[in-house]
């Protein structure tokens, strides 16, 4: 019965790279945060994929490492990073539960997965929600400012953001079926390692240009370290690990425990309130993912 504490501690970790994402980004911007978030994530998997042995295979599709990364962490980190400046960090958490959703639709469509009738009812339950939460006004409780820094949204922010994570969502589901369909003879560590380094070339430029011209406090700091070294790296560690515990179908569980996890810091730590109609239509939205991903194989993340 380890792997339950391990799944507890997973979603305790990707639940808290929200508040970490709004803490780093609201000093650094979003770009430089998923820049530093995935350099550091590469950095301490790095020394785990050398141990095991598997370093060499870093070497074999660099391109194609650089597009993965690009896809599964790259502009998805970013996204996020800019939707928790406008929308609080427990809505961002139930959007992200969509990925599964994403996932079996881009199956279907790009490599002729058959979808169930259950499936497709996940789907459109899914879709549902995600269309109610993002026309429902009252689903969206206003974030109050970090800093000055003021997010790039502008006019209809929240439903702007809400865009921002259903593409980051999008984004992961290509991820997914990219790696399905291109990696299966690499290791699942070598993946995560080589993706965040290949999202960290990806970004590294313009992350350098938009550096901010104020120098992020301290607090900042420790937030986009904590996010790589914590929410990334240990945290991709403990996924692989949990996997060859529990298996793929227990390991998905964690879609649904990270929302509770990163309402709860919301909560705490930035007083963010929870509406009812965020509670209602992020239910709906989760329902439709346990129906849609409930018979599936294997685990998209």
């Amino acid at each position: 019965m380890l792997w339950i504490i391990d799944l507890i501690l997973l979603a305790a970790l990707w639940g808290a790279s929200f508040l970490l994402m709004r803490l780093g980004a609201a000093e650094f911007g979003a770009l430089p945060t998923a820049c530093l978030r995935v350099m550091i994530g590469g950095l301490c998997l790095l020394p785990l994929v050398i141990r095991n042995g598997h370093s060499s295979h870093l070497k074999t599709r660099p391109w194609q490492f650089l597009l993965l990364g690009t896809f599964n962490s790259a502009i998805p980190f970013t996204l996020f990073s800019l939707a928790v400046m406008a929308i609080s960090t427990s809505l961002t958490s139930v959007l992200n539960a969509t990925t599964p959703l994403w996932a079996a639709l881009i199956a279907w469509l790009w490599l002729h997965d058959i979808l169930g009738i259950r499936r497709w009812l996940g789907l459109f339950v899914g879709a549902i929600g995600t269309a109610m939460l993002a026309y429902d006004k009252s689903a969206v409780a206003p974030v109050a400012a970090l800093n000055t820094t003021e997010t790039i949204f502008g006019n209809h922010a929240e439903t702007l953001a809400i865009g921002a994570c259903l593409l980051a969502t999008f984004c992961y589901g290509i991820a997914a079926n990219y790696t399905k369909k291109n990696f299966n003879d690499i290791p699942p560590l070598v993946l995560a390692t080589a993706s965040q380094l290949g999202a960290a070339i990806f970004l590294a430029i313009p992350a350098i240009m938009l550096w901010p011209k104020t120098a992020p406090s301290l607090q900042a700091w420790l937030a986009v370290i904590a996010l790589g070294v914590f929410c990334t790296g240990i945290a991709y560690a403990l996924y692989f690990r949990l996997i060859a515990r529990a298996g793929a179908p227990r390991t998905l569980t964690v879609t649904f425990l990270i929302p509770v996890f990163a309402t709860a810091y919301g909560s705490w730590f930035l007083n963010e309130h929870i509406t009812n109609g965020m509670l209602l239509w992020g239910g709906v939205i989760l329902l439709g993912t346990a129906i849609a991903v409930y018979p599936a194989k294997s685990v998209a993340k």
